[in-house]
């Protein structure tokens, strides 16, 4: 499997921004997919998961009510949709693929099992 993050840049605090994850490879849309996101000087953490047929979804808290996780496995993609932007949003951000269920326990990045190579989002204040 193979994934490939876009859609970062840098936007104004209150901003939008749409991260999309094109994945690659065989049965790919029935892989739970995450967005994970890693701070400068801070370890990589938990964003948003969306099970495979797209009827669950998680949040961190941090993000909850702002960003929006949706897939669309006719195009092998996932979207991160990230509307009032702030600050702290600031990271690069990772998609990841999970081969098994996902659980409201399995949000951790050991749980995935591939990652793209990240899409830096800078918010400023």
């Amino acid at each position: 499997v193979q994934l490939q993050a876009s859609g970062g840049g840098l936007v104004q605090a209150g901003g939008f921004l749409r991260l999309s994850c094109a994945a690659s490879g065989r049965a790919v849309s029935t892989y739970a997919m995450g967005w994970f996101r890693q701070a400068p000087g801070k370890e990589r953490e938990f964003v948003a998961a969306i099970s495979w047929r797209g009827g669950s979804t998680y949040y961190a808290d941090s993000v909850k009510g702002r960003f929006i996780i949706s897939r669309d496995n006719a195009r092998n993609t996932v979207y991160l949709q990230m509307n009032s932007l702030k600050p702290d949003d600031t990271a690069v951000y990772y998609c990841a693929a999970r081969a098994g269920l996902l659980y409201g326990s399995t949000l951790h990045t050991s749980d995935f099992d591939y990652w793209g190579q990240g899409t830096l989002v800078t918010v400023s204040s």
